[in-house]
């Protein structure tokens, strides 16, 4: 298939489509090889760059879609005065920054590296669609295990979790970590 033409379809149904298209989805879809794939969507993403047109063309976790180019949301939203969306708290966004960049991880293991109770922050985020349950730990109790999603990759305009800058998030240890500590149980000898 022509180029422009694979370009021209791509366009309409990701146009179409709106939320984000598997991209083994479009390979079945279009049935087009890989590589022909990729060179249509490297095409049609340098049109909308080059061209500094409203919108643009997104990658991430194995997902395709048009989005706002976002120096344009302010014209967007005045036009259609969305509801008001609720950023994320401090709390949150350093809760995610952990489960991101740790992944995967228990609940306990972020409050571990945050110092705090993190209970509401990992409910809101998992509302939010920004991380998940990914599975369970083989230890004691089987926590939950978190990770972040392709909504939390598509929200930070990120193909995937490589483009984290690096950062050292060490746990911090107890100063008292070696002392003996005795406990008195109450019961009787």
């Amino acid at each position: 298939m022509e180029r422009n033409k694979l370009c021209a379809i791509i366009e309409a149904v990701l146009f179409v489509a709106g939320d984000p298209v598997e991209r083994d989805a479009m390979l079945e879809a279009l049935e087009v090889m890989p590589e022909q794939l990729d060179e249509a969507l490297d095409a049609l993403e340098g049109e909308y760059e080059f061209g500094r047109r409203g919108i643009r063309l997104m990658r991430f976790g194995g997902r395709v879609q048009l989005a706002t180019r976002p120096d344009y949301a302010p014209y967007v939203e005045r036009l259609l005065q969305p509801i008001q969306k609720q950023s994320l708290s401090q709390a949150a966004l350093e809760t995610l920054a952990v489960v991101a960049y740790k992944q995967p991880v228990t609940r306990s293991e972020v409050e571990a590296i945050r110092g705090v109770k993190c209970d509401y922050s990992i409910h809101s985020l998992v509302q939010k669609r920004l991380i998940q349950d990914i599975g369970r730990k083989e230890s004691l109790g089987r926590p939950i295990l978190y990770g972040t999603t392709d909504e939390f990759l598509r929200h930070f305009c990120i193909a995937s979790l490589a483009e984290l800058p690096p950062v050292d998030l060490a746990v911090p240890q107890a100063e008292e970590a070696n002392e003996e500590v005795n406990v008195d149980l109450g019961i009787g000898d």
